[in-house]
């Protein structure tokens, strides 16, 4: 490990860290206690060349921090076990329900949506960390835009050859283009009213 002052790089030693440990990343509770009873620290970071970004590893604490931290971690590891599967408990409740609304929001906006299908578009586009459309601000306030963004992408991608295209072309842009009346005459479909059912049964009787 370096530190850099001043754009030079110094051994830990030289920049009067050596007597710091590292403690890595992956616990909070042991981080966030090493950290309060340290009274030194300093983030450590990588270099990701894929991602092009300083990426945290961990801290360097005093090892008395560290252990104080990991002492008293292991006596209340119980607890903070119950409060994560009540925290997971929960989250699971708040995705379903969000999914359920989600997935109605899609059918006022296109009721003639395959039956069903407006429940796999919620899935893929609220599923948790994933970045999607679902999990934007917008999207959560059941916005149209948000709505029809995520039901383009499931057409695109389930009712078009789009995937095919993009290994061939090697270009997202251009392949967008190539389906785009298709997606369009798809949406155009779903956003018609729902046939009325009583009227069907009427018509084949």
């Amino acid at each position: 490990m370096i530190r850099l002052i001043d754009e030079k790089a110094y051994c830990l030693a030289c920049a009067g860290l050596g007597d710091l440990e590292f403690l890595p990343s992956g616990d909070t509770a042991i981080t966030r206690r090493a950290k309060k009873y340290s009274q030194r620290y300093a983030v450590v970071v990588r270099w990701s060349t894929a991602r092009k970004r300083f990426e945290r590893q961990g801290l360097l604490v005093e090892p008395q921090a560290i252990g104080r931290a990991e002492d008293e971690s292991q006596d209340d590891a119980d607890r903070r076990k119950r409060q994560r599967q009540r925290g997971a408990a929960r989250r699971e409740r708040d995705d379903d329900a969000y999914l359920r609304q989600f997935a109605a929001a899609i059918r006022a906006q296109y009721p003639s949506c395959p039956p069903q299908e407006e429940f796999t578009i919620a899935r893929h586009a609220c599923a948790r960390n994933s970045g999607r459309v679902g999990r934007k601000q917008a999207a959560r306030d059941f916005e149209p835009t948000a709505i029809r963004s995520a039901v383009v992408a499931h057409i695109r991608h389930v009712h078009t050859d789009y995937d095919e295209r993009i290994g061939k072309l090697d270009d997202r842009d251009m392949a967008r283009f190539e389906v785009g009346d298709r997606v369009a005459k798809i949406l155009a479909l779903w956003s018609a009213p729902a046939p009325d059912a009583h009227s069907i049964d009427e018509d084949e009787s």
